[in-house]
């Protein structure tokens, strides 16, 4: 079964030195296979690997990822030239595992369903990505775009709770970071909060 998602995305706890905005995104996709009970098809354990990837958008401000420093900087530039859109991003390969419950397994196309899981990921790689140059009146010095790439300072394994409920294909889903953003000491203790929705057959 493949399983799309799209939603929003973004990090809790951080503090005042870091300012989001704009629509930050996740999108992830995985290709799984459902095992159901034998005992009880209404349940059933999927698992297979696929990609995570989250794109959190930062407000008139830029992230030093590939800094020589100990620790990651995040610059205020509003007083001065900005990005008209600036995103910190990552891609993760991972390895999700749910428990479902569907409530008609002979007609899992009209059927209300919901699942528990968790999945560990290993980060592939993490960048920004900063388009239009602006001044600080709100006007455009530059049409470019600046792209960084680097996970010097990211947590490259993650792991995160994930939850869904839905009918049908469609199902809203949940997904919690227990691992911060990044690693200890190098930056603010920020964990990855995404909902959005599903389409899938599981």
């Amino acid at each position: 079964h493949f399983v799309i998602q799209f939603g929003g995305a973004t990090w809790l706890n951080k503090p005042d030195s870091v300012s989001t905005g704009g629509f930050s995104r996740t999108f992830n996709m995985y290709v799984m296979l459902d095992f159901p009970f034998k005992t009880n098809p209404h349940f059933s354990v999927a698992l297979g690997p696929g990609l995570g990837t989250d794109h959190i958008f930062l407000d008139k401000q830029i992230a030093d990822i590939a800094g020589n420093t100990t620790s990651i900087r995040f610059t205020r530039l509003a007083d001065s030239s900005y990005f008209d859109k600036y995103k910190v991003s990552t891609a993760f390969l991972e390895l999700p595992v749910e428990l479902r419950f569907i409530a008609n397994p002979d007609a899992a196309g009209r059927s209300f369903k919901m699942a528990i899981g968790a999945k560990v990921g290993t980060m592939l790689a993490a960048w920004t990505k900063g388009k239009e140059l602006k001044n600080k009146s709100g006007n455009t010095i530059n049409d470019y775009i600046e792209k960084e790439k680097s996970k010097r300072y990211f947590n490259t394994t993650r792991l995160a709770v994930t939850g869904r409920i839905g009918y049908g294909h469609f199902t809203l889903f949940g997904t919690y970071a227990l691992t911060p953003v990044f690693k200890e000491g190098v930056g603010p203790k920020m964990n990855t909060l995404s909902l959005g929705l599903t389409l899938s057959g599981l």
